[in-house]
């Protein structure tokens, strides 16, 4: 039986990060039911929802328009609407703009229903053989301002430390983090989940050497080994 959508509720939604078969039964049926979808990228979201013949009105909410979307996105929800919120790709709130929208509907007393699905971080962690019991989720480090103070501050982390990269800086990042961590085990999940899928194994020095000498696409996880004590 499917799930009863509530009304004035924000539905925090996960899609797939590239195999369009991990996303959840359950997100389907609310994505299928609530009044509008607020999309971080709208054509990749209708890729999807046109995949599983479901058409909702799209809201376009990203990081250079959330100052107007967010109010708007409140108003429609104080109003009775139930709305979804998905990102690009992966679990909301985690590196993109979802984590405004979900503080100010927490703030406006606005119930958040969230769902459990993909997220590229934890299956890079799963499949790196480093210490999962223990780990830090970093994301994208600081491109300029804060990046030295952020990457010293890590030297010293004794969790196994994951990082989401682009394939414009990953060279640098693994310079980066080889010149302030030191030459430590490292694993890297490239494309997780779609049809070039790579996962590499080694240490910061010998992947950066592998990256620098062939051709750089898709998006990264950088798994990273603790400082060992």
């Amino acid at each position: 039986m499917a799930e009863e959508i509530q009304k004035g509720v924000l539905y925090i939604v996960p899609t797939p990060i590239g195999n369009l078969e991990d996303i959840t039964l359950r997100a389907l049926n609310i994505l299928k039911g609530v009044d509008a979808v607020a999309a971080e990228d709208t054509r990749t979201t209708k890729f999807l929802l046109d995949h599983y013949m479901i058409q909702k009105p799209l809201i376009s909410f990203f990081s250079h328009n959330e100052q107007i979307r967010v109010p708007q996105i409140i108003d429609r929800l104080k109003h009775g609407e139930a709305i979804a919120v998905v990102s690009d790709a992966g679990t909301p709130g985690i590196s993109d703009p979802a984590y405004s929208i979900i503080t100010a509907a927490i703030e406006n007393d606005i119930t958040i229903i969230p769902l459990p699905g993909a997220t590229a971080f934890i299956p890079a962690l799963i499949a790196s053989g480093l210490p999962t019991h223990e780990f830090v989720f970093e994301g994208f480090l600081p491109h300029k301002k804060g990046r030295k103070t952020k990457l010293e501050q890590l030297k010293h982390e004794k969790r196994t430390i994951v990082f989401y990269e682009s394939p414009h800086r990953i060279i640098r990042t693994l310079e980066d983090l080889q010149e302030h961590l030191g030459d430590r085990k490292a694993v890297i999940g490239r494309e997780l989940t779609k049809k070039f899928e790579e996962i590499r194994r080694g240490t910061l020095q010998s992947l950066h050497e592998h990256f620098s000498t062939t051709t750089i696409k898709g998006e990264f996880v950088i798994v990273v080994a603790g400082k060992e004590t």
